[in-house]
């Protein structure tokens, strides 16, 4: 919390409107627009609404294939699923969650429609590869970028990059309204169906701008704008981001120069290991994020031999209070894809099952301690 969120709230109380699309509402969209370099941006309830307008921009109809990683949240999926498209997953990198670009070419066929590419922890897809892929076959990327504020590839703000990008402000973000997303337009020929969506399928915003003298049905829509208390919540946040990131970024040092020291002299931190690490890794075959994985600093995750092993330390590390989590579960073997998509629950995508079996995220929050400090004593 910055101390703004309910000065700002009651600002938008008292401008009198608190229904979508204000004051607070055009800020927002304004930050990232100008400071990102994004055509238009269009505050949403979530990035699950997000990616579903983009799923209704795309077009996408029953029959279609949709590409996209099966190491990811469901409503990567949910989206284009809703439109009646059939999912054809790829399979993680080896060295990163993140699909592997070198495995989509082999997936396209002639009923392909769009890529969805997931920005895993903040970190990069191979965006260059990728959109090259897609123009060669005329095929429409979506960036799931809901982990991806503040994060960039070669320069380019994730979410930028493909021809509609998805941004996802939950509490469990960088920054965050509690539920909140956006929708990011590069494609201008996007813009003007993109507010008629947003706004239930009317042209209401082309009104409000003086542009026609009444609004009425158009095209099929919902109610994908969130209110203007969500939005001045956003706002103190967003005033406040490079004061965050400057802080998760050196939570996220503090983790990578732990382990790095624990690899190579243990002793150098040695109270704060005992505490933390030692006890539970030392035995342990374990890698963690690089420091070319750093992204955003939206998680710091470790990567285990196997399922037991992560098990085991998650144990020790709850035995002394401290809460860990693992991700994802590959969606190629879910209960979902084995009912609707067979033939993909058949397929054997060995990376993302591992990362399903092996990884672990530790502690990542603006509030949290520094650990190479203070985890030992005062826990």
């Amino acid at each position: 919390m910055t101390g703004k969120e309910l000065s700002y709230i009651q600002q938008a109380v008292d401008l009198g409107k608190i229904s979508g699309n204000g004051e607070f509402t055009r800020r927002c969209q304004a930050f990232f627009e100008q400071n990102y370099g994004i055509e238009k941006c269009l505050l949403t309830n979530s990035c699950t609404d997000a990616l579903e307008m983009a799923a209704l921009l795309c077009d996408i109809k029953p029959g279609d294939e949709v590409i996209m990683p099966s190491f990811t949240f469901v409503s990567t999926a949910n989206a284009f699923v809703l439109r009646g498209a059939k999912i054809v997953f790829v399979d993680s990198k080896p060295d990163h969650p993140n699909m592997d670009e070198s495995l989509i070419e082999e997936l396209i066929t002639h009923k392909t429609k769009a890529i969805v590419v997931v920005h895993y922890a903040g970190v990069a897809c191979e965006m260059d590869a990728i959109m090259s892929i897609a123009a060669q076959h005329k095929l429409w990327v979506i960036e799931d970028a809901a982990q991806g504020i503040d994060s960039f590839y070669k320069e380019k703000a994730l979410g930028s990059i493909g021809h509609l990008g998805c941004m996802s402000f939950h509490e469990t973000k960088n920054i965050q309204c509690g539920e909140g997303g956006m929708l990011m337009i590069n494609d201008p020929a996007m813009i003007k169906r993109a507010e008629i969506l947003w706004e239930k399928g009317t042209d209401r915003a082309a009104f409000f701008r003086g542009e026609v003298n009444k609004y009425g049905w158009v095209d099929i829509g919902s109610s994908f704008l969130p209110s203007e208390v969500t939005a001045a919540f956003l706002w103190a946040q967003l005033e406040e981001l490079k004061f965050i990131q400057s802080r998760r970024m050196s939570l996220w040092e503090s983790y990578f120069q732990l382990f790095k020291d624990n690899k190579t002299n243990p002793e150098l931190l040695s109270d704060t290991l005992q505490f933390f690490f030692i006890e539970g890794v030392k035995d342990l075959n374990i890698t963690w994020q690089s420091t070319k994985n750093k992204g955003n600093a939206h998680m710091f995750y470790l990567i285990f031999k196997n399922e037991s092993d992560r098990a085991n330390y998650s144990g020790f590390l709850k035995s002394k209070e401290v809460l860990s989590v693992f991700h994802y579960q590959s969606l190629h073997k879910s209960d979902y894809a084995r009912n609707h998509f067979p033939a993909q629950f058949e397929r054997n995508l060995p990376n993302s099952d591992r990362y399903s079996d092996s990884l672990l995220r530790l502690p990542m929050f603006y509030e949290l301690r520094e650990v190479s400090r203070s985890l030992c004593s005062d826990q």
